[in-house]
């Protein structure tokens, strides 16, 4: 449910009366978008509501299975591995999760960002340049944190990569369920900047964090996306019999070459044609992301982060994370260095460029969103096990992920809630329909005298209804 500023609209429909000479205008980033677009995203909205309520449902039954006297039936469950040894594809539960089911958000990710490049909030460069310096900031400030803390303290650079990362479906998730009255553009800014953040964040496992890559493997995963793209826009085959097939060839060959597999669901997603043909009522982008979102939000998700998010957090690692250099600066980095990359990033971009954000997006809405940003999590887990092999330093980090993530989160979920109920009151009144007529008043030409005959018509209505009752 989108909303923005009757200003915005009134500005943008063009009064007659405006003046010829007025001076130029710096590009809107974000400006209230036509009726279509705001029906489309609300319903967009109310799903992933009801989806991200179902994905911090599963993460704490995650976190408390974890750190119950039940915590070994968890981890025997996560590790336990079954799949196809001889294609190279015998995973855990654990990986079949975040390799295997996150794909498929992924896939709708990558499917939305294209639209929103193509026909969206981001289909101006300008637009689409902010969240991608804001993730690049966003990244950079939060290693420099860590490296700054460790060096201070005598701590391993090992882990300057932990607190990089964005937790692309927890940040939405979250946002989802506390702000659902927020303009859509910034929605479309925090999916920009996790996407991007996400694919850096996976770029430095692949260089810095894996030991080998499987050329061939890549390579003929790339092919395929070629193949797929070909298929879909060239020569406009149809037919899920084709495409899932092929999409499950690409999936393997990502996941055997050695890159985070979830890679090859953003690039299918953004290989889907973003605009209708001729005849055509919706473009193929449009339904098939339709048809696996429901799946996405309500099943790859949630059990994604039934089986990632239960870390088993000691005493001893709560008491000693905040004395040791290396939780410390993921701590930190997570909470601080995150929110000044992004909201650091995005202000020096819309300072020193003209692109500026619209009068109906705030920087409170993105200082919310740079704290959302703040939550690392499953991918920051990931990278802590990958860049250390002390078991205890291990433990402390994975510990201080959880707190930094969930300072993260609940300072994010203020600040986006704040917000949140004074775009509600803006929502009420683009919604408001006096007359009736099934279309909102601020979408009709203004007629002082047929709205106070209707506000008075429908006032006597009711009040003739409250005398009934």
């Amino acid at each position: 449910m989108t909303s923005g500023s009757p200003s915005t609209s009134e500005s943008s429909s063009g009064s007659p009366s405006a003046s010829p000479a007025s001076p130029p205008q710096q590009t809107r980033l974000f400006g209230r978008p036509p009726t279509g677009e705001r029906r489309r995203l609300s319903e967009a909205l109310r799903a992933e509501t009801v989806g991200g309520m179902i994905l911090l449902g599963a993460t704490v039954i995650a976190l408390v299975w974890a750190n119950s006297p039940l915590s070994s039936s968890y981890e025997s469950l996560r590790a336990f591995h079954f799949g196809i040894p001889a294609l190279g594809l015998d995973l855990s539960v654990e990986h079949w999760a975040s390799e295997g089911l996150l794909t498929l958000f992924f896939f709708v990710a990558g499917a939305e960002l294209k639209r929103e490049f193509v026909s969206g909030q981001l289909r101006k460069p300008a637009a689409a340049a902010l969240p991608v310096v804001a993730a690049v900031a966003g990244t950079v400030v939060p290693a420099l944190v860590y490296a700054a803390v460790c060096l201070a303290g005598g701590g391993s650079l090992d882990g300057w990569a932990v607190p990089m990362a964005t937790d692309i479906a927890f940040a939405l998730g979250v946002l989802a369920v506390i702000g659902s009255h927020l303009p859509s553009g910034v929605r479309a800014f925090l999916l920009t900047l996790a996407v991007v953040d996400d694919l850096g964040a996976i770029l430095v496992i692949a260089v810095f964090f894996s030991a080998t890559l499987d050329w061939t493997a890549l390579a003929g995963a790339a092919a395929g996306l070629v193949l797929f793209r070909v298929l879909h826009a060239k020569l406009g085959v149809r037919g899920w019999y084709v495409y899932v097939p092929l999409a499950l060839v690409i999936w393997a060959l990502m996941y055997n070459s050695g890159v985070h597999a979830t890679i090859a669901g953003v690039a299918l997603g953004m290989l889907l044609r973003s605009r209708p043909r001729e005849g055509e009522r919706t473009s193929p982008g449009e339904r098939v992301e339709h048809i696996v979102r429901p799946l996405s939000a309500g099943v790859a998700v949630p059990l994604f982060a039934l089986f990632a998010a239960g870390v088993g957090v000691s005493g001893s690692a709560l008491a000693e994370m905040f004395r040791q250099p290396e939780s410390l600066g993921v701590v930190l980095g997570l909470f601080l260095g995150k929110f000044a990359g992004v909201f650091g990033g995005t202000y020096l971009a819309a300072r020193f460029t003209r692109a500026r954000l619209d009068p109906a997006m705030a920087w409170p809405d993105v200082a919310g969103v740079s704290m959302l940003a703040g939550i690392g999590f499953t991918v920051s887990l990931l990278i802590t096990e990958l860049a250390f092999t002390d078991q205890g330093t291990m433990e402390h980090v994975k510990a201080a992920v959880l707190v930094g993530s969930l300072l993260s989160a609940a300072a994010g979920c203020v600040l986006v809630k704040v917000r949140d109920r004074r775009y509600r009151v803006l929502w009420e009144e683009e919604t408001r329909d006096e007359d009736g007529d099934s279309v909102p008043d601020i979408d009709q030409p203004e007629d002082p005298e047929r709205r106070g005959k209707e506000a008075a018509r429908r006032a006597a209505e009711r009040a003739q209804h409250a005398g009934d009752t």
